[in-house]
C-alpha cells in the first residue's frame, strides 16, 4: 500500500483522517504530539511515533525511514504552546520562529510546509479523503434565519473574511450587526464563550474560510464541540461557508441544534 504521513494535532479531525486515508487503502504513518493529539488514533494507523514539541524535527527521518513522501497536517497544537519553552528546545522550531516575521499561524505553518518541502516531502491537501464533511450551500438545521439573523450574517461573513485576511481568525459573533467577539488565539470554543459573557444570548457565530486559504494546513472546522458551546452560550444562529467548512460529527450536531433551537445555515 501507498504510504501517507499524517502530522496529528488535537481534537477528531487527524482520526477522521487516518480513517478515510485507510478506507481509500493507503497506510498511515502517524506523527503523534504528546499532550495533544488523541490516544485513539493509535488503533487507526499502521505505525505511530509519539513526539514532544521539543522533539519535532525527528520527524523527518522518521518518515524517511518508513518511506513516506506525501504529508498531511490534521487537527492543531494548543495555541498556548507556541509561548512555551519546549518549542525552543527543538533546533527546527526554534530555527522557524526566530526566522519568522512574526508568529501568525499561517507564517508558522507555511514555514514547516517549507521544511517539508526543502527534505523532499510533498505536503497535501488536508481536506484530502474528507468531501463528505464538507455541508453544501442551505439550511443545515433550525427555522430558516429571520431578516435580522440573515442581515447578521452577512454582516458577519464580511467582518470574518477580513480577519482571515490579516490571518487574525476567521470566526466572529455578531449580534444586532454589532461586533460581539473575533477569534484570535483562544480558539472557537474560547469564543463562543466570551460572546456568551458579553451579550448574553441572541448572538450568531460566522465561520469562513480565509480570502487566501491555504488548505494544505489550515481549514476552517466546526463540531459537536462547537455547538454544545453555542447552546450552552445562548447563541440563535451558526453560519458556515459552505463547501470549505468541516463539520466533524455533522448528524449527532444537527440533531442537538434542532432539539435545542439553534439554526445552523452553509452560506
Amino acid at each position: 500500500m501507498e504510504r501517507i504521513g499524517l502530522i496529528a494535532g488535537n481534537r477528531k479531525f487527524p482520526l477522521l483522517f487516518a480513517k478515510a486515508a485507510r478506507k481509500k487503502g493507503f497506510s498511515v504513518i502517524a506523527i503523534a504530539i504528546k499532550k495533544d493529539t488523541s490516544p485513539r488514533l493509535n488503533r487507526l494507523v499502521d505505525k505511530i511515533h509519539w513526539l514532544c514539541l521539543s522533539d519535532f524535527s525527528q520527524m523527518f527521518d522518521i518518515f524517511a525511514k518508513d518511506g513516506v513522501k506525501n504529508v498531511v497536517m490534521a487537527g492543531q497544537i494548543s495555541p498556548v504552546r507556541l509561548f512555551s519553552k519546549e518549542i525552543l528546545r527543538d533546533p527546527l522550531l526554534r530555527e522557524l520562529l526566530l526566522a519568522a516575521k512574526n508568529r501568525k499561524a499561517d507564517t508558522i505553518f507555511s514555514a514547516v510546509a517549507g521544511k517539508l518541502k526543502d527534505k523532499g516531502f510533498n505536503l497535501i491537501d488536508s481536506a484530502t479523503f474528507m468531501e463528505e464533511h464538507f455541508p453544501k450551500k442551505g439550511l443545515l438545521a433550525g427555522d430558516n434565519p429571520s431578516a435580522e439573523i440573515r442581515g447578521d450574517i452577512d454582516f458577519g461573513v464580511e467582518l470574518a473574511k477580513e480577519m482571515g485576511r490579516l490571518d487574525v481568525g476567521q470566526t466572529v459573533a455578531v449580534k444586532d450587526k454589532a461586533i460581539v467577539a473575533v477569534e484570535a488565539l483562544e480558539g472557537t470554543d474560547n469564543l463562543i464563550r466570551r460572546a456568551g459573557r458579553i451579550c448574553r444570548r441572541g448572538f450568531t457565530l460566522v465561520k469562513v474560510s480565509k480570502p487566501n486559504q491555504d488548505s494544505r494546513f489550515d481549514i476552517p472546522v466546526v463540531g459537536l464541540s462547537t455547538v454544545k458551546h453555542l447552546v450552552k452560550a445562548g447563541a440563535v444562529c451558526l453560519a458556515v461557508e459552505a463547501e470549505k467548512t468541516l463539520f466533524i460529527d455533522r448528524e449527532e450536531s444537527l440533531r442537538l441544534a434542532e432539539k435545542k433551537g439553534l439554526t445552523v445555515v452553509a452560506v
